[in-house]
């Protein structure tokens, strides 16, 4: 399994990330202990979580779930330390964790003290910001994003008092790095900017989408990656499943996440099906799984430090797990391309 650099930081981290958003509701504990135990197996020692998970469905009644689930590994035996965990400060909007309130210095202390507790750990490796108090175009908002209402100097304001006591925590040996989820390039900028005027922590990372159908860190968020070492932790690198071709044809699997929560799936357009299709054909036509190579793809983009992977099935894993060492040629890199120009940005 090939390892790569989280930031600026000492941590080499998998490049395959284990996914944990179905422990709760679609896994049991039991579930996310073999999981665990098979990962490792296998090579990895990353894996994400935050603290609003399980997502299948959401709820507030098994919200921190997927967090108490690895807690119950930890209690169970197993490796803390050699795992590098990454969990998520939820923030504005997000009812079923206080109310709702945006990130803060007080928001992260509570966050963090309830994530601590349900995973039986004293520190987290990797503690991400969920999404920005100014709002996202991640999850198709990028279709009607506006920026035009957020208030600059309330912005760079709330950065300082993030990273100042991003600082405290660390210092405090609660984490040992943060990162960005679901961040624009001005965001992540202004962050790497304003930790090295400050001599403040640095951003490790940034969690934002991307696949094969989802390729928008392709350009600006590419060049911030490289020049500014936040490398990408890719999540739904197979599109919630669109591309392992279980939706092909009008599919809706038993307990797959569209059959649990079809009103959220905002992926499923007749430009996505055409481009599974496509994707599928070029997948056959070089004697490749769909699903690995999907996974490979993400994993050879030169801005990529991890790529997030769920799985609800121990066979569903290990078709996965086929793909940590596969390398894609030229030839199917630059067909991978052609699709991606012939059908740009398809939900």
């Amino acid at each position: 399994m090939k390892m790569n650099q989280l930031g600026r930081t000492d941590m080499q981290v998998s490049a395959l990330c284990l996914g944990t958003m179905t422990w709760g509701t679609q896994n049991t504990a039991d579930d996310a202990c073999d999981q665990i135990a098979r990962c490792e197996e296998a090579g990895l020692n990353f894996m994400d979580t935050a603290e609003m998970y399980p997502v299948t469905p959401l709820t507030k009644e098994t919200q921190g779930d997927t967090e108490r689930c690895i807690g119950e590994w930890v209690k169970r035996g197993g490796n803390r330390d050699k795992w590098i965990i990454a969990t998520k400060v939820s923030g504005s909007g997000y009812r079923n964790v206080r109310d709702g309130a945006p990130i803060s210095k007080a928001t992260m202390t509570a966050a963090l003290e309830a994530s601590l507790t349900s995973m039986n750990t004293d520190y987290v490796d990797l503690y991400q910001l969920h999404w920005p108090n100014r709002g996202s175009y991640m999850f198709r908002q990028n279709w009607n994003y506006d920026p035009t209402g957020q208030d600059t100097a309330e912005v760079k304001e709330h950065m300082e008092e993030v990273l100042d006591f991003a600082g405290e925590l660390i210092k405090a040996g609660k984490i040992r790095a943060i990162g960005l989820s679901n961040e624009s390039c001005w965001g992540a900028m202004n962050w790497v900017r304003m930790a090295e005027e400050k001599g403040l922590p640095r951003m490790a990372s940034v969690q934002n989408e991307y696949s094969m159908l989802c390729r928008m860190f392709d350009t600006d968020m590419a060049e911030m990656a490289h020049h500014e070492h936040v490398g990408l932790l890719a999540f739904s690198p197979l599109a919630t499943g669109y591309l392992t071709g279980k939706y092909r044809n009008g599919a809706v699997p038993a307990g797959s996440r569209r059959d649990i929560q079809a009103h959220r799936d905002q992926r499923g357009t007749d430009r996505c099906h055409e481009a599974v299709e496509a994707y599928l054909a070029l997948a056959t036509r070089h004697g490749l799984n769909l699903t690995q190579m999907s996974l490979a793809f993400c994993m050879q983009r030169p801005f990529m430090t991890s790529t997030i992977f769920g799985a609800t099935k121990m066979d569903q894993l290990e078709e996965i797990l086929g793909a940590k060492d596969l390398v894609l040629s030229d030839e199917v890199m630059s067909e991978i391309n052609q699709i991606n120009r012939a059908i740009p940005m398809p939900y």
